[in-house]
């Protein structure tokens, strides 16, 4: 994130106000939502319904051609199956509305929406078994293959050159690795960046194009119990992240992610995998680059954690939830190299293809 205080600091009478001057509605319960950089809001309404007030930090806010397609996108999934969020029209129509507001540095303009408010629990929080770790890779699959087929004029601001969160761009990780002097892990960081330029960056014209939701994270997916004592997925949230990418950058941005919250994460690699190539086998050089981008994610998410510390301190706890764990997980696969994982990866997806 570019400012320090960028991130918008609204109080509960604050977002009561905007709820009922922007969409006539009474709120009877408000209650504040985890977020990275912007503000969430849960809100039940006095007149019925539940919704999530998504306050957008500073910086977001004023890239607003940024927010209408990410805003296009969610309504596109939602109507071609997958339970993405929507958002409602404010009173004078809009879907969106630039509020000004001072959270205590200054007059700062923000940009506000009223999303649905999906139900479930975050994948987080359920036993990661194959059949979810399954059905969260066959979702992210499918989502980027619907994503893929989306029509907007304003599509070409996805081709976000300099998104330091696109695996793309790993190579923007160099100008922070400051962050990690004295840590052993830097080394590590290195040489994984070496490597994405020498084995990734030459595969790239084999690597399928898509649009990535680039976040497909362990608190992004909501899951909800089915008929048969298993979870099926409720709710797919935070499009914040949108990108021009490949769809391999996809599966292993939901690796990455499903591996911090499994008590053995190489493990988690077969049952996504298994899911996402039931939608979208992959080829030859995808197959190559994926231990890679999954170690590029990590190194991503450890290197910005560090450096969001730096701006944020009061927000340290939650800009290190997963860092914390990817440490450990980053230095796991390393040490066993590409070949190990690899074969647990793929062996393991073919098994679990053959059962189902």
């Amino acid at each position: 994130m570019a400012a320090q205080h960028a991130k918008p600091n609204f109080s509960q009478p604050q977002v009561a106000e905007l709820v009922k001057r922007l969409f006539r509605l009474t709120s009877s319960e408000i209650r504040s939502l985890p977020s990275y950089d912007d503000q969430n809001f849960y809100v039940s309404a006095v007149e019925g319904g539940e919704y999530v007030l998504k306050i957008m930090n500073s910086e977001d806010s004023k890239n607003s051609i940024m927010i209408e397609v990410q805003t296009y996108a969610m309504t596109f999934l939602h109507q071609n199956g997958l339970p993405a969020q929507t958002a409602l029209p404010t009173v004078s129509g809009q879907l969106m509305s630039l509020e000004e507001m001072d959270c205590g540095y200054g007059s700062q303009k923000y940009m506000v929406r009223l999303l649905t408010y999906l139900p479930g629990t975050t994948v987080s929080k359920v036993p990661l078994t194959p059949q979810v770790l399954c059905e969260v890779g066959k979702t992210a699959a499918r989502m980027d293959q619907i994503l893929q087929k989306m029509e907007n004029p304003h599509l070409n601001v996805l081709q976000r050159e300099n998104f330091v969160w696109s695996l793309s761009c790993v190579t923007m990780l160099e100008r922070y690795l400051n962050v990690l002097d004295g840590d052993p892990l830097q080394d590590i960081v290195k040489s994984v960046i070496h490597l994405y330029k020498t084995s990734v960056v030459p595969k790239r014209s084999s690597l399928r194009q898509c649009i990535n939701h680039g976040d497909f994270n362990d608190l992004n997916v909501l899951v909800q119990p089915d008929e048969s004592d298993g979870y099926r997925i409720s709710g797919i949230l935070d499009f914040g992240d949108m990108n021009n990418g490949y769809y391999i950058h996809e599966l292993a941005i939901t690796i990455m992610y499903m591996m911090t919250e499994h008590p053995n994460p190489v493990e988690v690699g077969g049952p996504v995998l298994a899911g996402w190539e039931s939608v979208f086998p992959l080829n030859e050089a995808e197959k190559d680059c994926l231990y890679l981008l999954v170690l590029c994610r990590f190194c991503q998410s450890l290197v910005m954690a560090r450096y969001s510390v730096t701006l944020h301190p009061e927000n340290k706890e939650y800009l290190m939830i997963t860092s914390r764990k990817g440490i450990y997980i980053l230095q796991q696969l390393w040490e066993l190299g590409r070949e190990q994982v690899e074969k647990v990866w793929f062996q393991s997806a073919a098994q679990f293809k053959d059962k189902n």
